[in-house]
């Protein structure tokens, strides 16, 4: 019942993030903003703090780790109103009030101020509007972060809480799901890393999202070479990062999404047989989550396991190609030209 209660909430829980993204106003661009904010601070502090600090013994890399990590509300604060079109010191006067908050009520601040801050430079003469904006605007930001970090507490981390139960109780079974899940994420519009930093992802999870995604690279890179969805360039950009082609993806979901989430749950496998742990919440990414992967586990292992994953995503991506070789896609050129033609219309 844990196991069916983990995948459900992450299912309900995926479902709102996508439909945000896709029917929000701006919610594209939010989410990717989100994604930058956990780059900015969960990623600087898995590397500097776990790999400089603990593992190489630099003091100062173990300072610039801690002091990223807790500014993950801060950050998502900023780089929401920025990605939005708002004024660079209103971002950065709204990420200053949501110091110290969690990055997802930074978020949801950051995402209403992008709204209220326009609306302001445009009915209040300019001067008196950075006056209003300190008055006001800091003041809303930190309370609207606020109210939303009980309500995240209570769910997303609350949801981030029972996967981890549910990893610990079936680890194969959960492996395998959560695996095939994260993966298939980082290849749609919501970021791998902005959902498992939303749902504060560590240990066991954590680990499956780092090297999952990692050996999505392998995997993507077989079947797009395969499947001549482009020309080299294509296949190097999607093996590095997935939403460089997005347009190509989004075109094609049944053939990618199927063979990311196959190859991606045998990662989740791997990972859940080597008990590997990765306690950087937002790592969900290929170089630098293998990189962070040492800072937690026996280097030896994590080579093993990485290796494996990378095999398992090539072969994944190899019988992907297999299976949809006769399946109709739609490639870059076709793509393109459907776009040319739209505007000539």
């Amino acid at each position: 019942m844990v196991l069916i209660k983990g995948v459900l909430l992450l299912l309900l829980c995926l479902s709102c993030f996508t439909v945000f993204s896709l029917k929000a106003p701006k919610g594209m661009k939010a989410m990717g903003a989100l994604a930058d904010a956990a780059v900015a601070s969960f990623l600087v502090e898995a590397f500097q703090s776990y790999v400089g600090g603990d593992i190489l013994n630099i003091p100062l890399l173990k300072e610039v780790g801690l002091a990223s990590g807790g500014m993950g509300g801060a950050a998502a604060a900023t780089l929401v109103p920025l990605a939005l079109g708002v004024t660079p010191v209103y971002a950065v006067l709204i990420g200053c009030a949501c110091a110290g908050l969690g990055i997802l009520p930074g978020f949801i601040a950051g995402y209403v101020l992008s709204f209220i801050i326009p609306k302001i430079e445009k009915h209040v003469p300019d001067g008196l509007d950075l006056i209003v904006c300190i008055m006001f605007a800091a003041p809303l930001a930190r309370l609207i972060g606020n109210l939303a970090s009980p309500v995240v507490d209570a769910t997303l981390l609350n949801i981030g809480g029972i996967i981890t139960i549910a990893a610990d109780k079936s680890p194969i079974l959960m492996g395998f799901i959560l695996g095939g899940v994260i993966t298939v994420v980082a290849t749609a519009p919501l970021s791998s890393m902005a959902l498992t930093a939303m749902l504060g992802l560590t240990g066991l999870p954590m680990a499956i999202g780092a090297l999952s995604v990692m050996g999505s690279s392998f995997m993507n890179f077989v079947f797009f070479d395969r499947m001549k969805f482009g020309d080299r360039s294509t296949t190097i950009s999607v093996a590095i990062e997935p939403l460089t082609q997005a347009d190509v993806i989004s075109a094609n979901p049944i053939p990618v999404y199927c063979t990311n989430f196959v190859g991606g749950g045998l990662a989740g496998i791997i990972v859940a047989l080597f008990n590997l742990t990765n306690n950087a919440p937002g790592t969900a990414t290929p170089i630098a989550g293998l990189m962070v992967m040492y800072g937690f586990n026996d280097f030896k292992t994590t080579t093993i396991a990485a290796i494996l994953c990378a095999l398992a995503g090539a072969t994944a991506g190899f019988l992907g190609s297999i299976v949809f070789k006769n399946f109709k896609i739609k490639t870059v050129d076709e793509l393109k030209a459907l776009g040319d033609s739209k505007k000539a219309a």
